[in-house]
Parts: structure tokens; C-alpha cells; sequence
């Protein structure tokens, strides 16, 4: 029996005979005429960047076991920097520029990346491929001393790394000290267990990922903090022009998944989201509906504007587009050019 990866190759690659009538498709047929020889991914030195890319190599040799696929871990510039917010250095694609030249080079075939930490206007010449199944998409709270926000006491220091993080906890909870919290997960961990802060915020998925759901003490529902765009799901980039590579990741891709973040990226592209706005959007599906929550603010937390709209699942842009619309309306413009000018 195929494992489900093989079926969904085989799946992918059904093609007709000349009388028309459907051929027949095996593990075989794949194996000789779609599998790549080599396929070299680029990836971030950190241990969660690790394991994606270990993960996205084993889902690829799940379809092509006679592939080799190597990973070629690189130093970003976002990694370098760990002493300023990274809305004040450039944003998110600090993350990402040499793992693209080391594609454009020849030196990796694609890049496997956490979905949020990728801009929502990519450099000409590259395309996001496979969307892989989104893990949790929550916030967790962590501390050693306390369960949550409402025990944390007057003056208590929160760390994070997202304006969007701390214009909520400025919004919700104005008694606490926000301070800016930057590096890999071992490393801001570490800087909560030193004692330089009450609590951290971190995304969830990336906590699973690596096995230490036990420091989590409290989830942050939506409804309470509503996620980054693109929050828990892995994205495959790799050049436009390599069609064989969007043929052979097109079986890794989950397609609610797909649907979901792009109802969220349209949000944020619409309104010029980035690293230096607190901009948040997360979409939900049940059946075939989608439900998609959005929110612009201030980074005091002063001023938040939110919106929300459901429509269907296999229209994910419109439904961005009317959520983007209503946040607009309700004055997100003005709210947006304070962000960029400040």
C-alpha cells in the first residue's frame, strides 16, 4: 500500500492514454519519470529552522525515496542583529535574503521557512510553493513564577519580539512593562529563566516543534491575541522559473492551510503590514466556510481597530479584501501612517 504522500503523488501526476482512458499510476511511474536526483534545501542555523527543514526533507523523501536531500544551514543578517527590534532594522526579510542568493547562486534549490517570518512582497524571481499543514497557531504565555496575564503584577516585565504582541498587552493590561525580547527560542528562554523577565510570549508551534510544551503555562486564544499572519504554517520558496520544483513540492501542499494564510496575506498586503505595524489576522475554517479576525493598532495599544468577516473557503482573497475594506472604514489608514512615521 502507498503511504498517503505517495497517493497524493500519484494523485497529482494521473495522466490520460492517447484512447483517453486513464492509465495507470504507480509508485513506480513516479519514482522513474518525476523524482529528482538532488535537491539541496537552504535553512536558518537555528534549531527550530532545523527542524523544519529536517521535517519538509523528510515529507520530500517520503515522496521520492531515491532522492538525496541535503541541508545547507546559513547565518541571516536577522540572526546577526539581536540588540535592536527588528522593526527598526529592516523587518522580516533580514531572515531571508542569503538563503535567497544562495538559490539565486545555485548553491540550494529551495528554502524552507516559518510562514510568518516572510514578507508579503517577495523579491522578483521567487515564489512561495507548498504550504505545509499549519501547526497551532496560538500564542503562548510562558513564566516560571506565574500562570497568566491576570497574575502578573503591577510593574511586571513581559518580553516579545512583535509590535502586535505588545500593542494587545499594552491594550489589555496596561500595569505591565513590555521590553523588547530577540533571538532563537533556546535564547530567549534562557534570558526568561536568568530572571531578566517575568514572562515571554512565544508562537506555540515553534514550542511543539521542539518538545517543550511543558513550559508553556497558558494558550492565548485568538479571540484574546489574534495570531500573525501566516502563524504555525511552513512555506517552501525556491525560483519562478524551476518548474519541476513546483511539480514535485505541489504534493506537500494542504490546502486549508493555503487557503487560510492567504486570506490573511491579503489582509496585511492590502494594508502594508510589516514588521514596523502591529497588525495581526488569522482565518478559521469549518467545512466549507472561512471565518477571518483581523486587528490594526498603535503600538501603545492605545488605538485598535478590528474586523471580521466569513465567507467561503475557496474564495480566500475576497474574503481578505472585504476584512481589509472594513478595517479602512473604520479608520486603519490613519492609524497605519502613524506606525510608518513613528
Amino acid at each position: 500500500m502507498l503511504d498517503s504522500a505517495s497517493q497524493k503523488a500519484v494523485s497529482h501526476y494521473a495522466t490520460m492514454s492517447e484512447q483517453g482512458e486513464p492509465r495507470q499510476i504507480t509508485k513506480e511511474t513516479i519514482l522513474e519519470k518525476h523524482t529528482p536526483s538532488k535537491l539541496t534545501i537552504a535553512s536558518r542555523q537555528s534549531r527550530l529552522a532545523m527542524w523544519q527543514a529536517e521535517h519538509v526533507r523528510s515529507q520530500i523523501l517520503s515522496l521520492y525515496p531515491r532522492c538525496v536531500v541535503e541541508i545547507l544551514g546559513m547565518t541571516t543578517r536577522g540572526d546577526q542583529i539581536l540588540d535592536r527590534p527588528l522593526s527598526d532594522v529592516g523587518g522580516k526579510g533580514l531572515f531571508i535574503k542569503e538563503l535567497e542568493v544562495a538559490m539565486a547562486e545555485g548553491r540550494a534549490d529551495l528554502a524552507v521557512h516559518s510562514l510568518k517570518d516572510m514578507p508579503f512582497e517577495l523579491p522578483s524571481g521567487f515564489v512561495l510553493g507548498a504550504v505545509l499543514e499549519r501547526e497551532d497557531p496560538r500564542d503562548a504565555f510562558i513564566s516560571n513564577r506565574y500562570e497568566s496575564f491576570l497574575k502578573l503584577p503591577q510593574g511586571a516585565i513581559v518580553g516579545t519580539s512583535s509590535l502586535r504582541r505588545q500593542s494587545s498587552i499594552a491594550e489589555q493590561h496596561p500595569h505591565l512593562v513590555v521590553r523588547s525580547l530577540r533571538g532563537n527560542v533556546d535564547t530567549r528562554l534562557g534570558k526568561l529563566d536568568s530572571g531578566e523577565y517575568d514572562a515571554i510570549i512565544l508562537a506555540a508551534a515553534g514550542l511543539k516543534r521542539l518538545g517543550w510544551q511543558s513550559r508553556i503555562r497558558t494558550f492565548i486564544e485568538p479571540e484574546q491575541l489574534i495570531p500573525a499572519p501566516g502563524q504555525g504554517a511552513m512555506v517552501i520558496e525556491f525560483l519562478a522559473d524551476r518548474e519541476d520544483l513546483r511539480e514535485w513540492c505541489e504534493p506537500l501542499n494542504h490546502l486549508a492551510t493555503q487557503r487560510a494564510i492567504t486570506a490573511e496575506r491579503t489582509v496585511a498586503a492590502l494594508l502594508g503590514g510589516g514588521c514596523q505595524v502591529p497588525l495581526a489576522a488569522y482565518a478559521s475554517i469549518e467545512g466549507t466556510r472561512m471565518r477571518l479576525q483581523a486587528m490594526v493598532a498603535t503600538s501603545d495599544g492605545r488605538l485598535v481597530i478590528r474586523g471580521e468577516a466569513s465567507g467561503p473557503a475557496d474564495a480566500p482573497e475576497a474574503l481578505g479584501e472585504t476584512v481589509a475594506l472594513a478595517l479602512r472604514q473604520q479608520g486603519a489608514a490613519d492609524v497605519l501612517a502613524a506606525c510608518h512615521a513613528n
